[in-house]
């Protein structure tokens, strides 16, 4: 499968089952898309008889009235050596063997630690319900924080590296529990010879000295929100007095962030359809001095008013383009920030499990209630059908984790002719099955989204790298 677009000045040519990526010059981009064509309507994989080249080459000739037919020869001759090679017109080799993904590795690797289920914040896009998950307002003890821990490295198996996220609500209104499975964990990591990454996602509202510190010693990763612009987050990040959030929160995040120095930390922001131009936000959050930044769209139900539109996406996408060209000048000027979305890595990324099968939710990764109840991920949480057990007896509902070790992209039959599959593993679950009622259906608009991304990633990697090479 070949995927190709023309995105700022750059001809991409992706192929996909290898995940090679050619920047090409316009008469090789036309006679890779003819070869394409010849493919689709011969069943050829790009191995194309003298007849068939032979046409290909008059048109492109045509077509390009300046180049010779030896050009196109050559061309020819670099595609054949490709294909050769794997590096072109390749095949899936694991299609056919669906079975190897049926019996994945359920051992645990990642809790989500909905320590606090409350807020001191009332988002009105907010997917937990102010934090309460469609249930009552709750914290997390000591008690069951340690025994989460315990859950987890007990059914981690061989894991070395495992991760712990601290959630909510707004986990900072139970902050002694933070300190404390902290604290335990780390003790515990030694005796079982683990490695335990913990994670804080905070609104900023009880970020103080104490926070900062803490979690500049013992925070593998810290993620703060911020919707950018002071107008854009008040909109809809406010007080439980109804009052805009950006002054509390603005110099609380930037003494944090700048206190993390070399560790690791994102500001995370969510657009909506009242910031369609979401890229001003993050050129804002990037000029306020933080330079590790992730934007998210809104999931909601289509009836709301601050939900996405089919009308959007033109101004979205455009958005994305914006995005990536800003960030290739600043990086020339010696300014750059990292975009969550456009972290790709062509040469040491994901094994090709990973990204097949996806994000691990119901298999190795697991949200755990105040209660100690689990469910596949924090999006889950509330919904009674999907709790899986609990920490204490472990994972009782195994026709479910059943169901979510098969989720993986060939149990999504619309991403069978999908260039960006291997690059979003299948998509999010909890947004399939909020939007079709299946963790195996398709969130088609998030999907147009991603694969809007991804081609904004993969010309910055091709800019990049014909960049190092002038």
């Amino acid at each position: 499968m070949i995927h190709q677009y023309k995105l700022n000045g750059f001809n991409i040519v992706l192929d996909v089952n290898s995940g090679s990526v050619h920047c090409v010059d316009d008469v090789a981009y036309d006679i890779i898309r003819l070869f394409c064509v010849s493919a689709e309507e011969n069943g050829n994989e790009g191995v194309l008889t003298e007849d068939e080249k032979d046409g290909i080459c008059s048109q492109i000739l045509k077509e390009h009235p300046e180049v010779t037919e030896e050009d196109v020869r050559e061309v020819f001759s670099d595609i054949d050596a490709l294909r050769e090679e794997g590096k072109l017109f390749s095949s899936d080799l694991f299609e056919p063997h669906p079975e190897l993904l049926k019996n994945r590795d359920t051992h645990v690797k990642a809790l989500c630690l909905h320590v606090a289920h409350t807020c001191n914040l009332s988002c009105s896009y907010c997917f937990a319900s102010q934090g309460k998950f469609h249930g009552e307002r709750a914290l997390m003890s000591a008690e069951t924080a340690r025994a989460a821990i315990d859950f987890l490295i007990r059914e981690s198996g061989t894991h070395y590296n495992l991760d712990v996220d601290f959630f909510g609500g707004e986990p900072l209104m139970n902050w002694e529990v933070v300190k404390e499975t902290v604290r335990y964990g780390r003790q515990q990591e030694k005796l079982h010879n683990k490695n335990i990454r913990f994670t804080l996602t905070t609104n900023g509202v009880g970020v103080n000295d104490e926070v900062i510190d803490f979690s500049n010693r013992e925070m593998h990763n810290v993620v703060l929100s911020l919707d950018g612009r002071k107008e854009v987050h008040d909109r809809f990040r406010r007080t439980i007095n109804d009052e805009g959030s950006y002054d509390i929160v603005l110099p609380k995040f930037r003494k944090f962030a700048a206190a993390r120095g070399d560790r690791e930390y994102y500001m995370r922001g969510t657009y909506t359809h009242c910031n369609t131009d979401f890229t001003e936000d993050i050129l804002h959050m990037a000029d306020m001095g933080f330079d590790r930044l992730s934007m998210e769209p809104v999931v909601t139900d289509s009836s709301d008013p601050v939900a996405l539109t089919e009308e959007d996406l033109p101004v979205l996408y455009r958005q994305y383009e914006i995005l990536a060209e800003e960030m290739l000048k600043r990086q020339k000027e010696g300014n750059p920030f990292v975009f969550y979305h456009y972290m790709i890595d062509l040469e040491a990324g994901p094994c090709i499990y990973k990204r097949i099968a996806g994000c691990g939710a119901g298999t190795e990764y697991y949200a755990v209630t105040p209660w100690g109840d689990l469910y596949p991920c924090h999006q889950f949480v509330g919904e009674e059908k999907f709790r899986m057990g609990d920490i204490f007896s472990g994972i009782s509902a195994k026709d479910l984790q059943e169901e979510f070790a098969a989720n993986n992209i060939y149990a999504h039959e619309e991403c069978a002719d999908c260039w960006a599959k291997l690059y979003c593993s299948g998509g999010c679950a909890a947004n399939a099955w909020h939007g079709t009622g299946s963790i195996s259906g398709v969130y088609e608009y998030g999907c147009k989204l991603f694969r809007k991304r991804m081609e904004c990633a993969l010309m910055m990697k091709a800019a990049e790298a014909l960049a190092a090479e002038e």
